[in-house]
């Protein structure tokens, strides 16, 4: 026989509606790093090939709507700048994830047990 959410307790009505907040909060922050993993890969991918280049070839980046042309030490400091800092924002949402989780499986099992002691 189901439960009704109206039929429990306070406290697990908090619970369940705490539960779907960071539920949603996850989810974000899961497309947050998701985001940044690309951003990252496509910066690792431009340092490479930018490695790969001969310092005679002209080296053009895109600013705004204009593509201008470049030194390639600016751009590859530029890029090693952009690496670091998505690392370090990456590594933030990857702490946020593993908190959110952790409050997630804690609140679960504490809605587990209290509809236990409802149902017995």
């Amino acid at each position: 026989m189901a439960i009704r959410f109206e039929d429990l307790p306070p406290q697990v009505q908090n619970q369940l509606q705490q539960l779907q907040q960071f539920q949603q909060q996850f989810e974000m922050v899961v497309q947050q790093r998701l985001q940044i993993d690309i951003k990252l890969k496509e910066a690792t991918n431009a340092i490479e090939e930018l490695n790969k280049v001969d310092e005679s070839t002209p080296i053009y980046k895109g600013v705004g709507n204009l593509i201008i042309k470049a030194k390639k030490e600016d751009v590859l400091k530029e890029l090693q700048e952009e690496k670091e800092s998505l690392e370090v924002r990456k590594k933030a949402l990857e702490t946020q994830e593993k908190r959110l989780k952790e409050k997630i499986e804690e609140l679960q099992n504490k809605i587990q047990e209290a509809l236990k002691g409802k149902a017995g």
